[in-house]
């Protein structure tokens, strides 16, 4: 029997679905371990470098996007039970959310007005078109909402996607550091600030600090993607977009 080569080997993997579920799962692992060598340093968040990664090994292979997503789409999949689950520690939580359910509501309304006004606001300042503005304003949502509002109001799904993905690698790498900084500690607020400026990057890296800032953050990312639908087309109507 003649054992394939190495070539042969990476010809079928490369033709096959397998190859983008494979590779996800390696450059998570190696970017986990490689975070957690660093210390749990926000500064080398495993989603970051697992991104840099892949991207890296695309170029560099010549493999195209759409054939690495066939595979990737499992893990794609996947986004929508992994938000579904972010329910148990919530209700782990609920008295306390019981407590701030008042400040939750108004930091959750303030955030969404201040992250779609403060985009268009600098996007317009710098000479951005209409569209690029439409398309910034709801980057603070996650990706699946984001994408549909973007779309709904004037701007370039496609575009927004990519703002999205962007504003939620800056909050998981700076949130933590921004809040010993001004000393945010109490485990609810900083949770809620993360949940509503950087959605599910930045949840991810609220459980990596504690189950309660990732409770919280995983409300307040739900709750800002529904009030972010709600009034980011009334607010683009106010300001005359």
């Amino acid at each position: 029997m003649i054992e394939p080569d190495l070539t042969d080997i990476w010809v079928y993997l490369s033709a096959s679905p397998l190859l983008g579920l494979t590779m996800t799962l390696a450059a998570y692992i190696l970017a986990f371990n490689l975070y957690q060598r660093a210390g749990s340093s926000p500064l080398v968040n495993p989603v970051v470098v697992a991104v840099v990664m892949i991207i890296l090994v695309l170029l560099l292979s010549g493999i195209p996007y759409q054939d690495y997503f066939e595979g990737a789409q499992f893990v794609h999949f996947l986004l929508g039970p992994a938000t579904v689950a972010l329910a148990v520690p919530l209700y782990q939580q609920l008295s306390r959310l019981r407590q701030l359910w008042l400040p939750v509501s108004i930091a959750i309304v303030s955030g969404v007005i201040i992250a779609a006004g403060s985009s268009i606001g600098l996007a317009w300042l710098l000479g951005a078109s209409v569209e690029t503005q439409l398309s910034l304003a709801p980057k603070s949502a996650t990706a699946p909402v984001a994408m549909g509002i973007s779309d709904t109001i004037g701007g370039l799904p496609s575009l927004t996607a990519v703002l999205v993905v962007v504003t939620g690698i800056v909050g998981a790498v700076l949130g933590t550091r921004l809040f010993e900084l001004f000393g945010i500690r109490d485990e609810s607020v900083r949770g809620i600030a993360m949940g509503v400026a950087a959605h599910g990057i930045g949840t991810a890296r609220a459980f990596q600090v504690s189950k309660q800032m990732g409770a919280f953050s995983g409300l307040a990312m739900a709750l800002s993607a529904f009030a972010t639908a709600l009034i980011l087309p009334w607010l683009v109507a106010l300001m005359g977009l």
